[in-house]
């Protein structure tokens, strides 16, 4: 064997996999197929404290580029929602250089430039064929992306919702002082059906704005370009000088599916586990999981169970009610969400706290107790559309 265990993609939750399974001290392979760790970056930018704080990492300012204190939620009538919480906006080849170094560190063997074509089992032993020639393991995990070939070669069904998968576009784009604001900028409704669009500043004249939208093709040019002009109009500019295109999916409420089987794990946006933080933790209990496999010298699938059991235990409700509330936004009509939004408007959300079970159950009742007959918006979940 060239490892015990071969990892495909140094995404996120790939990185967090390779690192924890080599720290229980198995041999890892990290296989990457681009030359340059971080080059090109997936379009995600920014994250917030609470989603790092899933996974026990911490910020580090080495690919900070600017420190936000929260975000607002815009409705389509310009109501606006405030919520205090600590964020960062990021340099997202740094980032994932920062924790290559890190894994490497920790004894993981990343090769770089690597594409993989191919995995085939023989007897207990995977082969993964790649333009460098062949790999072999005890355990493949596979974490190169939403857009993952291995998964597809496999039949794997790693989402129950592939079609829910939110196609996007974001633009780095520089204009005087357009960085300097410390709220991230959500604006939601129909001009970006089933998610929203986004403006992050990310310190001095640069920020970053986006379109994401779901079941409207994965090509959301069209959604881009409308909210560049809105954006312009918005903040008042004449143009605005654009440094940088990216273009990416993300499986926000696809819900992961079938992501193990013998000697085969998937974890991140190959699984449908979205989120930077909630990937990376997907990953590190992957790694685990992976790595006591290993060591106790078992790894069919009633062997990695434990991957799913885990998982589900921490994030299942989470990503479920995820779903429910971008479903319902996505057959919400503009004045139904201008509705909503009212109910929170200038209100302070402070209280929301506890798990995401816990926060569902105060916003519903915070809407019960100001205005019972917002409410009834929420009836758009049963629409058929």
């Amino acid at each position: 064997m060239d490892a015990d265990i071969i990892v495909i993609g140094a995404s996120p939750a790939g990185l967090m996999a390779a690192r924890n399974a080599c720290e229980k001290g198995v041999a890892v392979i990290l296989l990457e197929k681009k030359e340059e760790i971080g080059n090109p970056p997936h379009p995600a930018n920014s994250f917030f404290k609470g989603m790092l704080d899933k996974c026990g990492e911490k910020a580090d300012p080495s690919y900070v580029v600017h420190y936000l204190k929260g975000m607002k939620i815009i409705s389509p009538s310009g109501r606006t929602v405030e919520v205090e919480a600590p964020g960062y906006a990021i340099d997202k080849t740094e980032f994932d250089r920062f924790y290559a170094k890190k894994i490497m560190k920790t004894g993981v063997d990343l090769r770089t430039g690597v594409k993989v074509q191919d995995i085939q089992k023989e007897g207990e032993k995977f082969t993964v064929n790649t333009s460098a020639g062949e790999f072999t393991s005890k355990l493949v995990i596979i974490s190169d992306g939403i857009n993952s070939k291995m998964v597809s070669h496999l039949g794997l069904k790693t989402m129950k919702y592939p079609e829910d998968i939110a196609w996007g576009i974001e633009l780095d784009i520089r204009s005087p002082g357009l960085g300097k604001p410390k709220m991230f900028e959500y604006y939601v409704g129909n001009h970006a059906p089933g998610w929203k669009t986004t403006y992050a500043p990310r310190g001095g004249d640069n920020a970053a704005i986006g379109a994401y939208v779901r079941r409207c093709g994965t090509d959301a040019t069209p959604y881009l370009n409308a909210w560049v002009e809105k954006f312009k109009k918005f903040k008042g500019l004449e143009e605005l000088e654009i440094v940088r295109k990216l273009s990416g999916g993300d499986p926000i409420v696809t819900i992961p599916n079938q992501y193990i089987t013998d000697g085969i794990m998937v974890a991140g946006g190959a699984a449908g586990q979205s989120g930077i933080g909630y990937a990376m933790r997907a990953g590190q209990i992957c790694g685990d999981v992976a790595a006591d496999a290993i060591r106790k010298g078992d790894v069919p699938k009633s062997a990695l169970l434990d991957y799913r059991k885990t998982w589900e235990k921490e994030f299942k409700a989470e990503h479920y009610l995820g779903r429910i509330g971008l479903e319902t936004l996505r057959k919400m009509t503009d004045r139904e969400i201008d509705e909503i939004t009212k109910v929170f408007e200038k209100e302070d959300l402070s209280f929301i706290h506890g798990s995401s079970v816990e926060q569902a159950m105060q916003v519903f009742a915070f809407m019960l107790k100001k205005k019972p007959s917002a409410i009834l918006r929420c009836r758009a979940l049963l629409r058929n559309k």
